[in-house]
């Protein structure tokens, strides 16, 4: 599990613009927000991301860069990147299920023809612009997963009153 104050791994990942997408190359302000999604197969991920894209320029005028994330493969990705209303949302994918499991994500077998092998379940990350890991919130499931605007304020408040990390002991 990392843990907050610790520096984060590096990450790689494609992303469905036929770019490139590296966690250590991001010059955010304030943080990098990393979030993870179940896939194409996920109706919660879905809306939850829908609702995030509304919100991207409040994060951005925070200095919050951000991703979704998935394990889902580049077929799946870029039909969900055309099936969602999320066109200026950066989504990466073919995220290793190894490297989910470093992130501390849970992995979930397929229960059903429309879902992967295996995929990570929901996570969010806020990242400092020195990767080190400042808060994470981690799902089991798709469901009760951070509302975007507590996220927002919770930004706000941390970076008026300079909040340290908590939970690295």
């Amino acid at each position: 599990m990392i843990k907050p104050t610790q520096e984060v791994p590096e990450l790689k990942l494609p992303l469905i613009n036929d770019t490139k997408w590296s966690l250590y190359d991001q010059d955010s302000k304030a943080f990098t927000m990393l979030v993870f999604y179940r896939g194409l197969h996920c109706p919660v991920c879905k809306n939850y991301l829908e609702a995030l894209t509304k919100k991207l320029k409040d994060f951005s005028d925070r200095g919050v860069h951000l991703i979704a994330i998935s394990s889902d493969n580049e077929e799946r990705a870029k039909k969900a990147g055309n099936e969602w209303n999320i066109p200026e949302l950066p989504v990466g994918y073919n995220l290793p299920i190894e490297t989910a499991r470093e992130w501390g994500l849970y992995v979930s077998k397929k229960t059903s023809d429309k879902e992967p092998d295996e995929f990570s379940e929901p996570g969010l990350f806020l990242i400092r612009p020195d990767n080190t890991l400042y808060a994470s919130a981690i799902q089991t499931m798709p469901f009760a997963r951070p509302n975007w605007d507590d996220i927002l304020n919770a930004i706000d408040y941390v970076t008026k009153n300079e909040y340290p990390a908590r939970g690295g002991e």
